[in-house]
């Protein structure tokens, strides 16, 4: 007869995941172990330690994308193995890079889509940035052959995303980021003269602002910068951070005019990796014109065999993501962006309409006009809570809520956020709807007189 024994030591496949030497050990934080671990093994400890990560499809908090289609998935594997900087060992990569940096000017109306000139980012950060950093150059050559002083260059903005300050602290850039007024929710025209000025390298315009989701007025404030250089003789462009907007406004709101249909509109960034409905890991920065890129911020690398132009902050950087979203651009076309878009903008105006129902709250933004998102604040009476303590008492059940102030000149509003994105059905909104019903139930009947509840949310 047989006789069966587990032997300690052995980390085979055939042994048991939580029999292993590693698995009756805490997982080292601070010093690399000094033995090797079964691959399955060290897999399914690191997922074990990831089950404590909240689940990305109900982070209604996050612009980024958390539901991509098996084929995706599949071709990013495929290249987890190709730098896209590599365009001399990748070029097919490299192609489909081009391809896409045209099919968007196309989207964004440029005059040549065929011709302009721009590149994939990480994000609409770092897209943003050199957008930023083109507007800096551009203005530092038109004051030199001027003979005028260059020592103080300012950007004008609204309410922005925490990469335009990094933009400018990073670059030397003031920013002049206008307070809100009144009940304005982003810049505005009349806000212009008052801040800008000859050192004005650029007004930024969101298309899509973080706090809120609306979209800031671009064609108008290009109308006032039209005729401010009438009056004063300021000559600004304007850069759209179109984020999130950017892959909203030309399927569903095509009637819109933001993009380089306006002249004063030079460049334009976006994330892919947000509702352009790619994985995260890839932005894109467009120029209406290769003039508008200064030649002299061009690298011309050499580079495992080849020379090739490099306008980026980072280097190497992986090429799936970029893959990724030409797979869509071909999978979906004009046609499954309409729809997809026009989903989620359906479910953000019914989850508004019916927030709008419920007692304590007062829409700020219902989803009409802009993102495919809600905001809305608590009415001034006493509740006995926060809308921090709602996140909170929501969070048990999964959902994830963003709750922050406003920025300057009214921080005392503080908002609550939904964002719907791709994957978020009407289904999951009813879901969601209850579970707010039934939190402010509670803690209707449990005030919080007390509450260290905080923003839930940052813009960073």
């Amino acid at each position: 007869m047989p006789i069966h024994y587990v032997n300690a030591d052995d980390d085979s496949t055939f042994q048991d995941i939580y029999a292993t030497n590693a698995s009756e050990h805490a997982l080292p934080k601070y010093r690399l172990p000094n033995n090797s671990s079964e691959p399955h093994a060290a897999y399914s400890l690191v997922r074990d330690e990831l089950l404590l990560d909240g689940n990305s499809r109900q982070n209604l908090a996050t612009f980024c994308t958390t539901w991509v289609e098996d084929e995706a998935k599949q071709l990013m594997t495929d290249a987890v193995d190709k730098n896209m900087i590599d365009k001399d060992e990748y070029p097919q990569t490299a192609e489909i890079e081009n391809r896409c940096v045209h099919i968007i000017a196309d989207l964004w109306h440029a005059q040549k889509a065929w011709e302009t000139v721009g590149c994939s980012t990480t994000g609409s950060s770092e897209a943003a940035m050199l957008g930023g950093l083109a507007f800096k150059w551009k203005w530092r050559n038109r004051r030199e052959a001027e003979g005028k002083d260059t020592s103080k260059p300012n950007i004008v903005t609204g309410p922005v995303q925490i990469c335009w300050k990094k933009f400018a602290r990073y670059f030397d850039v003031e920013i002049r980021e206008v307070p809100l007024e009144g009940d304005a929710l982003g810049l505005q025209p009349a806000d212009l003269r008052k801040y800008c000025d000859e050192n004005t390298i650029g007004v930024v315009a969101t298309l899509g602002v973080t706090f809120t989701g609306i979209y800031e007025p671009v064609e108008a404030l290009a109308r006032e910068l039209d005729a401010m250089e009438r009056d004063l003789g300021l000559d600004i462009p304007i850069h759209v951070d179109a984020a999130s907007g950017g892959f909203i406004a030309p399927f569903i709101q095509r009637d819109l005019v933001w993009d380089f249909q306006i002249e004063r509109v030079r460049s334009i960034n976006a994330s892919g990796h947000k509702y352009g409905l790619a994985p995260l890991g890839v932005g894109w920065v467009i120029w209406a014109s290769k003039e508008d890129l200064p030649e002299d911020l061009i690298f011309y690398v050499d580079y495992l065999g080849g020379n090739m132009p490099t306008f980026a902050l980072n280097f190497s950087r992986p090429g799936g993501e970029i893959i990724a979203q030409y797979y869509n651009f071909l999978r979906l076309g004009r046609e499954g962006y309409t729809a997809i878009q026009q989903a989620c903008s359906d479910t953000a105006q019914w989850l508004g309409a019916e927030l709008a129902k419920i007692g304590p709250f007062e829409m700020v933004y219902d989803g009409h006009g802009g993102l495919p998102a809600v905001a809305y604040k608590l009415t001034d009476a006493d509740h006995g809570y926060t809308l921090y303590d709602l996140s909170e008492r929501v969070r048990m059940r999964g959902w994830q809520i963003a709750s922050y102030p406003l920025p300057s000149n009214r921080q005392e509003t503080v908002v609550q956020r939904i964002l719907i994105r791709h994957g978020v059905s009407r289904d999951l909104a009813r879901l969601l709807l209850d579970d707010i019903e039934r939190a402010i139930d509670h803690l209707s009947k449990n005030p919080v007189p007390n509450s260290t509840a905080t923003p839930s949310f940052h813009h960073g």
